[in-house]
């Protein structure tokens, strides 16, 4: 059983910030991590705080989230390393959504003992691999012991331009309503895992949306770099509770045309062949899945219908041209599924940490 003494040195190996000279040069010696001296800290890991000086005139962005296990993953198929990215990923995914870039990481880690040192060392490879992606630095964090099961609880710290923050308000009535890219992976790929089916080729994508998402932080600058935006969000719920949520945000503002409700076409949601594949073999509705699954991570945002040329000229122009508009923002409240000539009134249906089970 590792020791927190030892999980603390472990943490220490695969970062640059415990003392921002000295640990630079002894890290490109041995190799650890492809180093990048992290601009505008001052002290990382190693003191009581971290210190950073922050980039003139730039606001800041924090969020937190937390992993627990038994509730957000299962060790029984969640491999440990692709674990650590996720927790990563899924802060990430935030910062996406409000058009910024991520800086800094702070990760609190509970573990109960029973992991082993080598189970350990594959979550801590996960997680400073993903840092290190979406161009940021581990700069401190807590250890404890937990009885309950392992939990990660990260906080990423970023950066954007002032007058481009994204919110998932100002949304308004007729805005057209896009998604970056395919719905229902993750939830296919975790009911896959839940069958004991996550190492077979098939189904490889699904699970591997589920177990090692990915965040689109580049799409999101670039979106809120446009001036187009009026609001968007991150699918981390499942696009009929994150779409509820954008709408309800956008109807407290006091604006004439203020959006509190939207109109979706099913036929529109980019729902994946493999999803529809998964589906039917789980004898599942896949746009249950798609509109419920949660843990997509796309962008959901909305944009005046005339600068629709705009967002289909940047997806054209992206590495990741998977925008889809899915239908538009309505002035009535409500979310509405238009599906085969005929309407329906759909609900949050997502994820939801306090609903009691039915």
């Amino acid at each position: 059983m590792i020791t927190e003494r030892e999980l603390i040195a472990a943490i220490e190996r695969r970062t640059i910030t415990r003392t921002p000279a000295v640990a630079i040069d002894n890290l490109a010696a041995t190799g650890a991590v492809q180093v990048q001296p992290p601009s505008g800290l001052l002290q990382g890991i190693g003191d009581d705080c971290a210190v950073w000086r922050p980039i003139a005139g730039e606001v800041s962005l924090v969020t937190t989230d937390t992993l627990v296990e038994g509730v957000h993953f299962n060790r029984s198929w969640h491999p440990p390393r692709l674990l650590g990215r996720k927790a990563v990923t899924v802060n990430m995914s935030d910062i996406a959504a409000m058009g910024g870039r991520p800086r800094f990481v702070l990760l609190s880690l509970g573990l109960n003992g029973d992991e082993g040192e080598q189970w350990i060392n594959d979550l801590l490879d996960g997680l400073t691999e993903a840092v290190q992606e979406y161009r940021s630095v581990l700069i401190g964090g807590d250890t404890v012991r937990s009885p309950g099961g392992v939990m990660l609880a990260i906080t990423v710290i970023g950066e954007a331009t002032p007058g481009r923050v994204c919110h998932r308000f100002g949304g308004r009535g007729g805005d057209s309503v896009w998604v970056g890219g395919p719905l229902g992976l993750a939830a296919a790929g975790l009911e896959l895992c839940r069958r004991g089916l996550a190492d077979q080729q098939p189904w490889r994508a699904a699970v591997q949306a589920h177990l090692d998402p990915e965040a689109q932080v580049e799409l999101g600058e670039k979106l809120a770099a446009t001036g187009l935006i009026h609001a968007m969000i991150d699918l981390s719920d499942g696009l009929a509770t994150d779409l509820a949520h954008l709408c309800e945000a956008s109807g407290s503002s006091s604006k004439s045309k203020a959006a509190r409700g939207a109109e979706i076409a099913a036929e529109l949601l980019p729902i994946p062949e493999i999803v529809h594949r998964a589906a039917r073999f789980c004898a599942i509705d896949p746009l249950s899945w798609a509109l419920s699954g949660g843990e997509d991570y796309r962008l959901l945002f909305t944009t005046a219908p005339e600068n629709d040329e705009a967002v289909i000229r940047l997806a054209a122009a992206s590495s990741n041209p998977q925008l889809t508009r899915i239908g538009r923002l309505t002035t009535q409240p409500g979310i509405i599924l238009r599906q085969n000539g005929s309407s329906r009134k759909i609900d949050y249906g997502g994820y939801d940490h306090f609903r009691s089970p039915s």
